[in-house]
């Protein structure tokens, strides 16, 4: 089983929690268009700290195809646009569960 994670800043905005609530929509409905995608889960930071980022998911998969799979399906690619707009950095961790 092939785990990705990604954490997510969003940019400065007056009314995040609607970016929020739009991207959690999307995220969760791709394991009903993505076969590859094993099991999707988001969730939104609670801590202060100044490092901390605003968003993370999880999601699973059989193997490194399965996430190519993912990465280029064109329901992951418009949650890939809409982040384009509101997001000034993020960072990626693909591991193998042992």
């Amino acid at each position: 089983m092939l785990r990705h994670i990604v954490f997510l800043k969003f940019n400065d905005q007056e009314k995040p929690e609607e970016v929020i609530l739009r991207l959690s929509s999307m995220l969760l409905a791709l394991p009903d268009s993505i076969e590859q995608l094993k099991k999707m889960e988001v969730g939104t930071n609670v801590s202060t700290r100044s490092a901390a980022f605003d968003f993370a998911l999880v999601a699973d998969f059989d193997d490194e195809a399965g996430l190519e799979a993912y990465r280029i399906h064109p329901d992951h690619v418009k949650v890939l646009d809409f982040l384009a707009v509101h997001v000034q950095d993020s960072a990626v961790v693909d591991y193998f569960l042992t």
